[in-house]
């Protein structure tokens, strides 16, 4: 019945095969000198909405094969009109060949000249947009890493196969010169989510090879963009013609492996330099996507006669996946129709807000889908649709989500080791246990360490980010024989302005440096194995409230009010795996190392405050009804201000006001790269007596282990408390990341898929004379999907004095932590 009533809406409906009766999917569908149109599905079939009986043109477009045009007069619907194209018969004949160049280049160079008028050909359009995605995997294994994969919601059947992901929307997009957008989402419907919001959108299948590059993670040159020839090779393989328009179809062919590059076939009209048709493919390793295998992407052009130019019409993405045990493959479909190229816009045409969803948008039913969606769906889809619908209805009922959770409850020998969650999954709430064994640390102050905690969490709603946690943490140091407990109680409230309240208290071992350089896992192998325990503490015993919000657009604000009581602390142990001759524990006091009777400071209280603003001026955004996706804007750098305050309970000495400011900004440098920035300064007030505990500290590093992602917050050879200060000081850190615009030429090393990184640090105090460090390193090290490594060379200048040492990042360390 469901497949009756897509076939009864459409009005005139088909199958598009070759000579050979095989479908062809995604042919283009559409009436003649029109926008109204239509593609066929992977089985070939296409409906075609029409207003009226009348005669029509209906003319068939296929990369590859020849233009049918059909004309009809319908006297009644559903009308069946089926076609069967032929492949286009390129030929050489009528071009001149050259012995010294393929001709291809002539028209190469021609479609360059003009391809920034073609990108600005229009100052403003409207347009229907449509788009399905869906991702289908095989083979798919019961179990990863001893870990039961499941069903994965139903997708999977009894052969581990299935459809993962099946997703549509329908939405019309408004652009205007140079870089308004807007999309305004009608309707959106995922398979087995009656309440989801599809991410298929507009501005991200917005991919034009009149751009210099495209961006897939990386930016991919295109095969006219001005730099072309230095990327590509040309080869024409022949002509036809589309009307009375000649068309040259050109195979391109990329000149080294694993550059940032496409390979395929691209069409080009002749006179007009413009785009007919693409058909390109790339790899993982181009993209530095490592489980994709292959990716294709085709798009189509049809002739607007009024305005003399090509206009997409579609675009497919295709791609081939492969991560651990499991395979796949998946496609995006893009189509676009009803263009408008003279829309009459005003002010409040366009906002921040680049993509919206109308009310109710993914509410929408069968039949409203059914009189308007232009793409049919296969069977494949159909019957998903009407599968993962049933079992949602199924798996979010009181009776199926209490005998899963009963299964999941059940208390296993290994739970007092990795931990024991019990979840009531119909009332939205869980409660647990987080096992010490997976925090287990070591520090010369406590000796061995855990961590357990108990653990409630109540939601709210069904996207679980209206909720309560409550948690209550113990630590227990073996060697200091000392018990300290935490409390916290988090309220969040939604993911639209990200309203979060909290309250924290208790007793907790602190590093001097807040934001913790040294981590727990580093400083337990640099102190155990190496007799280096660089993780400087004190005893922090506290209550504070928090509060954080977006307050407007591009607007975050946060603040915290604490009550602190800080106490000195000391080595209680010299315990080491293995002696290092010329190696031996410091101190806990950071500006004594050999001094281990002094503390660091004298106990105190103080009540501090903290209150930030982040500001992202310009912000983009999408939106739906539940959430706001910030989008950030690349062009303007984010400005962080921040100030903090102190009160000493027990001294007056210890008041202090420390204001600081910060911008970061990541700038694309086209295919060369990316460039970031990080510049921080601050200046105390009144800060000349405070302890160290209140000092700015800075992100040191003196293990030779990397675990961030990049290095703009960190000075890899600068020792932990050297440059610490209650005076005003300067910092910056400045990164390129060549994303393969080095490596990728030079023969041999352009096969390892590594990127060179080069990157300046320079901290500045009163105190003391500048310091600043210069690096190159090789990032993406690594073989197959596992390139988790980067490793660079740094030199610091300090003075009259220099060092130099690798760094060897291991990033997968920042997700264990």
């Amino acid at each position: 019945m469901f497949f009756i009533s897509t076939q009864l809406s459409a009005q005139i409906v088909g199958k598009v095969t070759n000579t050979n009766g095989e479908s062809l999917a995604y042919v283009n569908v559409y009436i003649k000198n029109s926008y109204v149109g239509t593609t066929t599905n992977d089985d070939g079939n296409y409906n075609l909405n029409l207003s009226e009986p009348k005669a029509y043109e209906i003319s068939f477009q296929y990369l590859g094969y020849k233009t049918v045009t059909e004309k009809v007069h319908p006297k009644s619907f559903p009308f069946v009109l089926s076609v069967q194209m032929q492949e286009e018969s390129t030929s050489l004949s009528e071009v001149i060949i050259s012995k010294k160049e393929d001709p291809a280049y002539r028209i190469i160079r021609k479609t360059i000249d003009n391809r920034k008028n073609n990108l600005e050909r229009f100052d403003a359009y409207t347009a229907d947009f449509y788009s399905r995605g869906l991702w289908r995997v095989k083979d798919v294994p019961e179990k990863i890493l001893g870990q039961e994969v499941g069903d994965l919601d139903g997708a999977i059947d009894s052969t581990r196969a299935g459809i993962v992901y099946l997703s549509e929307t329908i939405s019309k997009i408004s652009y205007e010169k140079p870089d308004k957008f807007k999309e305004r989402i009608l309707a959106s419907k995922v398979s087995g989510n009656d309440n989801g919001f599809s991410f298929n959108n507009a501005l991200s299948a917005n991919l034009s090879f009149y751009e210099n590059t495209i961006p897939f993670n990386v930016p991919l040159v295109s095969p006219i963009a001005t730099n072309a020839l230095n990327y590509y090779k040309y080869k024409l393989e022949g002509v036809f013609y589309e009307g009375t328009k000649l068309v040259n179809k050109i195979a391109v062919i990329p000149r080294r492996a694993n550059d940032n590059v496409w390979e395929g076939v691209i069409y080009i009209v002749e006179d007009d330099w413009q785009l007919y048709g693409v058909e390109l493919k790339t790899t993982g390793a181009a993209i530095q996507v490592p489980f994709v295998e292959e990716l294709v992407i085709k798009q189509t052009f049809k002739l607007d006669n009024e305005y003399d130019f090509w206009v997409r019409i579609s675009q497919t993405i295709d791609f081939q996946f492969k991560f651990m045990m499991i395979k796949g493959q998946g496609r995006f479909i893009a189509m676009y129709s009803n263009y408008n190229f003279n829309p009459q816009f005003d002010k409040k045409s366009f906002s921040n807000e680049l993509l919206s969803f109308e009310d109710k948008a993914n509410k929408k039913d069968s039949t409203y889908w059914n009189g308007i969606r232009p793409v049919p769906l296969t069977d494949e889809e159909i019957h998903d649709y009407i599968r993962r619908d049933s079992i949602q209805q199924l798996r979010t009922s009181k009776v199926y989500l209490d005998s899963i959770d009963a299964k999941h409850n059940k208390f296993q020998w290994s739970d007092p080791i990795f931990g024991y969650t019990y979840t009531n999954s119909y009332e939205k709430w869980s409660m647990g246990y987080e096992s010490p064994a997976l925090k287990l640390g070591f520090n010369t102050v406590q000796g061995f360490h855990g961590k357990p905690a108990l653990f409630f969490r109540k939601s709210y709603d069904e996207n679980r980010a209206d909720y309560v946690l409550t948690r209550i943490k113990a630590d227990y140091g073996l060697a200091e024989d000392r018990l300290r407990w935490e409390g916290e109680i988090i309220r969040n409230f939604n993911l639209k302005d990200r309203l979060r309240l909290s309250l924290t208290g208790g007793s907790r071992v602190q590093q001097f440096n807040r934001q913790d350089p040294i981590k727990a896992m580093i400083n337990s192998m640099s102190s155990l194995w190496f007799e280096r325990n660089y993780m400087k503490v004190f005893e922090l015993n506290y209550a504070q409230a928090g509060y954080s919000q977006e307050v407007l657009n591009g607007l975050h604000l946060s603040a915290t009010l604490a009550y602190e009581n800080r106490k000195p602390l000391f080595n209680n142990t010299e315990q080491v795996y293995i002696r290092n001759k010329g190696a031996s524990y410091t101190s806990n006091n950071p500006r004594a190392p050999e001094d281990f009777v002094t503390p660091a400071f004298e106990e105190h209280s103080v009540i501090r405050t903290n209150v930030q603003a982040r500001i992202v001026f310009n912000q983009k955004y999408f939106s739906n009804p539940d959430m706001k996706m910030n989008l950030g804007n690349s062009k303007y750098p984010v400005l962080t201000l921040n100030i903090q305050n102190g009160i000493g309970l027990d001294k007056k000495q210890h008041d202090y006001t420390l204001f600081q400011a910060r911008i970061n900004q990541g700038l694309q440098a086209g295919n060369k790269g990316t460039f970031k920035y990080n510049l921080k300064a601050g200046t105390f007030m009144a800060g000349d007596g405070i302890t160290f505990a209140d000092y700015k500290h800075f992100n040191g590093n003196q293990t030779r282990i990397g675990t961030d992602s990049d290095y703009l917050n960190v000075f890899n050879l600068l020792p932990y408390y050297e440059f610490s200060t209650n005076k005003p000081y300067f910092e910056g850190h400045l990164e390129h990341d060549f994303k393969g615009w080095v490596l990728g030429k030079i023969p041999g090393l352009n096969l390892l898929n590594w990127n060179m990184i080069v990157g300046a640090h320079f901290l500045s105090t009163e105190e003391h004379k500048p310091y600043s460090e210069l690096s190159v390193g090789l990032d993406n090290v690594g073989f197959g999907n596992l390139r988790l490594l980067r490793i660079d060379y740094v030199h610091s200048f300090f003075g009259n004095t220099n060092k130099g040492a690798f760094i060897f990042g291991l990033k997968f360390l920042q997700i264990l932590d």
